[in-house]
């Protein structure tokens, strides 16, 4: 039952656990359900991405974080706990496989009656491994892709620019932020309200609209003036899309963010609304998938219509242009993935999303890190700007947290002066370090972060197993292999990594081999391609990739 549970976060110096390892990994689960989505279902995000299987789980690997020793690890089966194995002090404290099925099997029927039979879950990309930060974690990735964009197409500014694209859900509730942080005016359409409150309240969204009429004369007004502006509007993407076409407005950038990947609990269909969706999940799901593929074929049309007049069109990373080429839209692929168009050179560089979270929960410790950041990273000018912005825009969700896309030796040297702070008393206490599974080593999937990759590796999944692997032997704390679930079932594998910093020289060492190898392999994983970017890499960092 969870009608009594609370969804709080544990902060200040106070342990409950055996060790800062353990308590921040406890920590860190207990903040991905105080940020989620659903926590009374244990949804971070994304309809099914789940912190543990079942409450029974939750509860086991709970106590067990309580009780368990260093030298002791916790083996973590599709959000399950099964068994607490003996290692050794250097060792993982928890190692997770979550939603991995063997390749003819994995579809997302199969997945579906898993799911329903309790054996297994998906975990998202962080949501099964505890290391969701709430919508700042996606937020400068979508910075970086509207920046990009602006250098592109735009003369360097977004500045009279308006953005259309759709979802506020865990994922895409970062758009709104991210586009005024990038001067432009947002109109995003969102199906289900209360998802619109949740973003106004958290401060990642401005305005709601009543309609679409007042919501274009919102964008229009802002434009006018050249200033940012977010606005929400509950409506279903795939009547609005098609209805801005009809009229011949095109926006001058066009994505999506909503939950396309699954037909059957993520995406809603049009002339549904939520209540009828939720009776045919259980009483008529083919109804329900087919009304979803309708649905979406009209809202990827509408995109290309966009494209084809002259909008940068982009696809956000969930599965749209698969599911419509499904249904029948032959040229879906023709809108690129975000990237292959815009990140990959930084990916190649093993420059990705790294994210620290402040285990005591005070905000200062975040702005010291800050303020070491300003202090000793002067030279990078993309890290400056950014952690000027998130100081001046972002609130905290749940346990404070940052996110900045810093690449090989970046990380490293971060983690090791915070791991000095904590030890030396600057910091209230340690600091956990971990980064999306969106990252250069540790993720296959040839329909977002793969596509197209220069030769032709794109549905090698070696890597992220071997990234897994060499977290292993680098001592990082929590370490885990996810694969897709639902209707990303058979699309990726992906890896993810958690680290303590807790002031220790043992801390030290895990810290300093784990990222330096976590980052060498990405670098190396592109190297291997044949990509320019991380060639130069090896050379300048000395690296030892081999050359055949």
């Amino acid at each position: 039952m969870t009608a009594d549970r609370r969804f709080d976060v544990t902060r200040g110096p106070a342990l409950r656990c055996r060790g800062w390892r353990q308590e921040g990994l406890l920590r860190l689960l207990e903040n991905v359900l105080a940020v989620g989505e659903r926590p009374q279902d244990l949804v971070v995000y994304a309809a099914l991405g789940k912190a543990a299987r079942d409450w029974p789980s939750h509860d086991r690997i709970v106590s067990t974080l309580r009780t368990m020793e260093e030298g002791q690890t916790l083996v973590v089966q599709s959000g399950k706990p099964i068994g607490l194995m003996r290692t050794h002090a250097q060792a993982p404290l928890v190692l997770m496989a979550n939603c991995n099925l063997v390749g003819q099997w994995a579809r997302a029927e199969n997945f579906y009656a898993l799911e329903k039979a309790g054996l297994i879950c998906w975990g998202g990309l962080t949501a099964g491994d505890w290391q969701y930060i709430g919508s700042q974690g996606v937020i400068q990735g979508t910075y970086e892709i509207f920046a990009r964009i602006a250098e592109r197409h735009f003369g360097g500014s977004l500045a009279g620019r308006w953005i259309l694209t759709a979802g506020l859900g865990g994922m895409g509730g970062a758009q709104p932020l991210a586009a005024c942080m990038a001067g432009a005016s947002i109109l995003c359409v969102e199906v289900d309200g209360e998802r619109i409150d949740k973003r106004i309240a958290a401060g990642y969204l401005q305005q709601r609209a009543p309609d679409l009429e007042a919501a274009l004369a919102m964008i229009r007004a802002a434009q006018e003036a050249r200033q940012a502006l977010s606005v929400g509007l509950q409506a279903n993407a795939a009547d609005v899309y098609p209805e801005l076409v009809e009229r011949g407005l095109v926006p001058d950038i066009v994505t999506d963010q909503t939950s396309a990947h699954d037909l059957l609990y993520g995406y809603i269909p049009r002339e549904f609304s939520l209540a009828q969706v939720r009776e045919l999940r259980a009483g008529d799901p083919q109804r329900l998938m087919a009304a979803s593929t309708a649905s979406i074929v009209r809202h990827v049309g509408a995109m290309l219509a966009f494209q084809r007049a002259g909008a940068v069109v982009f696809d956000n990373g969930n599965l749209i242009r698969t599911q419509a080429k499904a249904g029948g839209v032959a040229d879906a692929f023709d809108i690129p993935i975000f990237t292959e168009a815009f990140l990959r050179p930084l990916f190649a560089r093993a420059i990705g999303p790294f994210r620290w979270i402040a285990l005591s929960g005070d905000p200062m410790d975040i702005e010291r890190i800050d303020r070491h950041l300003l202090e000793h990273f002067g030279h990078n000018a993309s890290i400056v700007n950014w952690i000027g912005l998130a100081r001046r825009h972002i609130r905290f969700e749940g346990l404070p947290a940052r996110i900045a896309w810093m690449g090989h030796g970046e990380r490293t040297a971060l983690a090791l002066a915070v791991n000095r702070m904590v030890a030396d008393g600057s910091l209230r206490a340690p600091v956990a370090f971990t980064r999306d599974h969106l990252d250069a080593g540790a993720m296959a999937h040839p329909n977002i972060m793969t596509e197209r990759m220069r030769d032709g590796s794109d549905a090698v999944a070696d890597w992220p197993l071997l990234n897994a692997m060499l977290n292993c032997s680098s001592q990082a704390d929590l370490v885990a292999i996810h694969s897709g679930g639902g209707g990303y079932s058979g699309y990726m594998t992906s890896a993810g990594v958690t680290l303590v910093a807790d002031g220790t020289p043992r801390a030290e060492q895990r810290l300093q081999l784990t990222l330096d190898n976590d980052t060498s392999l990405g670098v190396m994983r592109y190297a291997d391609a044949g990509y320019a970017e991380a060639l130069d890499e090896v050379e300048r960092r000395g690296l030892d990739h081999f050359t055949l």
